[in-house]
This record gives structure tokens, C-alpha cells and sequence, in this order.
């Protein structure tokens, strides 16, 4: 059983900055996702359980970094340059680096990240 605990959403304006934490009860790949309401949840970043392959999708690529301290056991998700597209309920979940929700394990409870124009 890993517990996932997020952090660090809040509300910032369009070109602003945000970084997201997820403490993870074990070492195991990671990754990110978002769900934005009436859309279905999207795959953002990931990171394997070394830290030395990432992922990101198309759309964030250049903007978010996801990084990981394995000594703290934590995932990171660096988001810079923030659009109002990128609102949304933000997911950290554990157990693989695929871009599809049903390839992991294990979810948190989510983080909402809001930015205004």
C-alpha cells in the first residue's frame, strides 16, 4: 500500500509559477495528472522511480519540470509560465510512468490549481 500526500495548489495569475509536492510512503514511479471539471482526467508528467527518465505531455513541455527527492521520499512538479488552461484539479498518483490513469495503483486526493487571466 503506498499513501500518496499532495501539496502546494493555490491560485496565481496567467505567467506565474506553482510547485507541486507529493510525499509517497515508498520509492516507486510517479506521475501527474489533472482534471479540469466536465473533462476527463490528463495525463501531465511523470518520473521513473530513479529520477533518470521523464515524461511530460505536449502541452506542458518547456514549462513544467517534474523532479523527485528520493532521500524525502517526495515528487515535484514544477509548473512556470501558468495559463488559465492549465486550471484544474491536480493528481499525483504511484506505480508507473504510462500516460493512462488506469496503468497505476495508487492516487492522492488531489490539489486544485487556479489561474486567472
Amino acid at each position: 500500500q503506498v499513501q500518496l500526500v499532495e501539496s502546494g495548489g493555490g491560485l496565481v495569475q496567467a505567467g506565474g509559477s506553482l510547485r507541486l509536492s507529493c510525499a509517497a510512503s515508498g520509492r516507486t514511479s510517479m506521475g501527474w495528472f489533472r482534471q479540469a471539471p466536465g473533462k476527463e482526467r490528463e495525463f501531465v508528467a511523470a518520473i521513473n522511480w530513479s529520477g533518470g527518465s521523464t515524461y511530460y505531455t505536449g502541452s506542458v513541455k518547456g514549462r513544467f519540470t517534474i523532479s523527485r527527492d528520493n532521500a524525502k521520499n517526495t515528487v515535484y512538479l514544477q509548473m512556470n509560465s501558468l495559463k488559465p488552461e492549465d486550471t484544474a484539479v491536480y493528481y499525483c498518483a504511484a506505480g508507473s510512468v504510462a500516460a493512462t490513469p488506469a496503468r497505476y495503483n495508487y492516487w492522492g486526493q488531489g490539489t486544485q490549481v487556479t489561474v486567472s487571466s
